[in-house]
């Protein structure tokens, strides 16, 4: 299939220089379970041709309730190469890298975020995605003064969450209502490091909690890795999904900008 008849939609509302920066900029995604995966999707099918997923974990069991890359078929891969899997199939010219690994300040060293025209960020360690921040944001400044500066934009938790109404963005400071965010702020004000640029995030102001019906004697043994999570809490496809697609409309919107300078 021609690349002008699969994204003849996009095209059409976006314009043909918006489409073709889609193909050219290139996009990194740290984390494609519950959310990343549905913004890895969703920017693909917009146009978005250059994608870089990273991932350390194997689908399990307990992500079929929500994930993309989850299903009977799929238990135990990578979710990383299954989500690149999914993406040729959407478009077979795409250029798509699958990375199974961690962000961690320890592996940081290997990302050179400048090379990133948009950053996403939606892992779950606090201590790492504290991290992410610092060196997104600082590389967003080193890219100001060239030609293609660096976008970064990240998830909030979307976890106990079931109202998809409450779900906005924010710019990081001013997200109200999330216990991650505000995690994160006292973090940075803790540690005297902060944020080098503003950036946007994907929030909900709404808490419910775990039901008190479900008490489970410890973690579900599926074969998932928690990878320094505090607490495993509930969480809904309705939700998780709400947060990718808006994460991914950001880039699209930013893109339609870039093309009208």
């Amino acid at each position: 299939m021609e690349r002008n008849i699969i994204f003849d939609r996009t095209a059409r509302l976006t314009g043909h220089e918006a489409l073709g920066l889609m193909e050219r900029l290139p996009v990194i995604i740290f984390g494609v379970g519950g959310v990343g995966a549905w913004t890895a999707e969703a920017l693909a099918r917009t146009g978005f041709a250059d994608i870089t997923l990273v991932d350390a974990d194997d689908v399990a069991p307990t992500n079929i309730n929500r994930q993309m890359p989850a299903l009977a078929s799929t238990l135990g891969r990578p979710k990383a190469e299954v989500v690149a899997e999914r993406l040729r199939d959407i478009n077979p010219g795409i250029r798509v890298t699958p990375i199974r690994g961690l962000y961690t300040p320890e592996t940081s060293a290997g990302y050179d975020l400048t090379r990133w025209a948009y950053i996403f960020d939606c892992i779950d360690s606090l201590a790492d995605k504290a991290h992410l921040i610092l060196e997104a944001t600082r590389a967003m400044a080193l890219s100001a003064k060239e030609g293609v500066p660096v976008r970064f934009y990240s998830s909030m938790g979307a976890a106990l969450k079931t109202d998809p109404s409450r779900i906005s963005t924010a710019e990081f400071w001013k997200v109200k209502g999330c216990p991650l965010a505000a995690a994160l702020r006292r973090r940075f004000k803790k540690s005297g490091l902060m944020p080098s640029r503003k950036f946007t995030c994907v929030y909900s102001d709404e808490l419910v909690a775990q039901h008190p019906g479900y008490l489970p004697a410890g973690e579900v043994s599926d074969g998932s890795m928690t990878f320094n999570k505090a607490v495993t809490n509930g969480s809904l496809m309705h939700i998780t999904a709400v947060f990718g697609l808006t994460l991914a409309s950001l880039a699209v919107r930013d893109v339609m900008k870039r093309a009208e300078k």
